[in-house]
């Protein structure tokens, strides 16, 4: 199921906390900096922060310039995005400025929680998961329900830790204070336990008055099993790859990764490669290991175009190859349009046979603008 992006977002000191133990609200940001963040609030569909930053900080959650709202409302958005918070028990202030300012709301809860939050009369939308949590159940909602393909995450730790954890993040925006809090008992931002994905893949960093924004993307090549935001890492190189194919007037330009059950990249390739004008890119990668290679059979292979199913270049189309090669998963960002081939099924092919097909619709507009001159 897609989910939308989702951006973790924090400032912390230079020892790894989030804030003190004083009454104060430790403020780790600098002016230029909050300005920067209420940028990037604009930018989104949603903000998300967990129940206990509510009863810690009681935050308004708001995107503070008028010239930012405007640009939403221009661009046919809400002047505000939509807020959500996360709370099992539904035991919320219903006076809390979340419920009170911007504009829509949500609370995710369980069944139990949703009684107890309806009868405090919290002024959201409530909606019940089940009987308990479930980080993917509440982001198919947003994404399926509630049209949000971009979701900021704003805190607490425990909402960082629990996502970061199960492979749900797709970038990491970490601000660094140049102060040191040196209490135990003071907020982290992450908490123990076991992370996917290893070695984070810096993006950027960016000095900020006298704090450094880090940008991260929480799964790097080669750093760990396959999660989400992996799946879109590699559709998103295959994408890359698709720009990189010679022009063509009578052939897609597609590019496909082939990616180890562990995140190692095993062989990518493109349309047109190496001078060849009629290999495709699955093809191209495909050919660049050994058949025999045990890995193939829990491998994935991220394809911008929906592997073909027929071709009159080869004698094999490229879900038949996909097939011989024992590969079990794909993903791609396009369904092949009807262009060169008729009743083109590739999917079809595929499903047919027992592999996994997904198909993340995000990256078809990507997947399609080096094509746009055939379609």
């Amino acid at each position: 199921m897609p989910y939308p992006y989702v951006l973790l977002s924090a400032a912390v000191s230079l020892d790894g906390f989030l804030d003190d133990t004083t009454p104060e609200r430790l403020l780790l940001s600098s002016p230029a900096d909050f300005d920067r963040v209420d940028e990037v609030r604009a930018s989104v569909d949603a903000i998300l922060i967990g129940a206990g930053t509510i009863r810690a900080d009681n935050p308004r959650l708001l995107v503070n310039s008028p010239e930012r709202r405007a640009a939403r409302v221009a661009a046919g958005l809400p002047p505000y995005p939509l807020k959500v918070t996360v709370s099992g028990s539904g035991e919320l202030d219903a006076r809390a400025n979340f419920w009170h300012t911007g504009g829509a709301k949500a609370l995710y809860t369980t069944d139990k929680g949703a009684e107890r939050a309806r009868a405090l009369g919290i002024a959201a939308d409530v909606v019940p998961l089940g009987p308990e949590l479930g980080w993917r159940r509440l982001l198919e909602h947003l994404h399926d329900e509630l049209g949000v393909r971009r979701l900021m995450v704003e805190g607490g730790g425990t909402v960082h830790t629990q996502l970061l954890q199960q492979g749900l993040a797709d970038e990491l925006q970490l601000v660094l204070a140049p102060l040191f809090v040196g209490d135990p008992d003071a907020p982290r931002l992450f908490g123990p336990g076991g992370y996917q994905g290893g070695r984070l893949r810096l993006m950027e960093t960016r000095r900020i008055e006298d704090v450094v924004l880090h940008r991260y993307q929480p799964t790097a090549p080669g750093a760990g099993p396959l999660t989400v935001a992996a799946d879109r890492h590699w559709l998103a190189l295959a994408c890359e790859l698709a720009e990189r194919c010679p022009p063509s007037a009578t052939a897609f330009s597609v590019g496909a990764v082939i990616v180890a059950a562990d995140g190692t990249e095993l062989a990518r390739g493109h349309s047109r490669e190496a001078g060849d004008q009629v290999v495709h890119a699955e093809e191209a990668a495909l050919a660049k290991l050994d058949p025999a290679d045990p890995r193939l059979r829990t491998a994935t292979v991220y394809s911008s175009l929906e592997p073909c199913a027929r071709r009159s270049s080869r004698p094999a189309p490229c879900a038949r190859l996909i097939l011989d090669a024992g590969v079990r998963r794909v993903v791609t960002a396009w369904r092949e349009p009807d262009t060169f081939v008729t009743e083109a099924d590739g999917t079809g092919l595929l499903t047919a046979a027992g592999v996994d097909v997904l198909v993340l619709a995000e990256y078809e507009e990507r997947a399609k603008a080096p094509n746009r001159h055939l379609t």
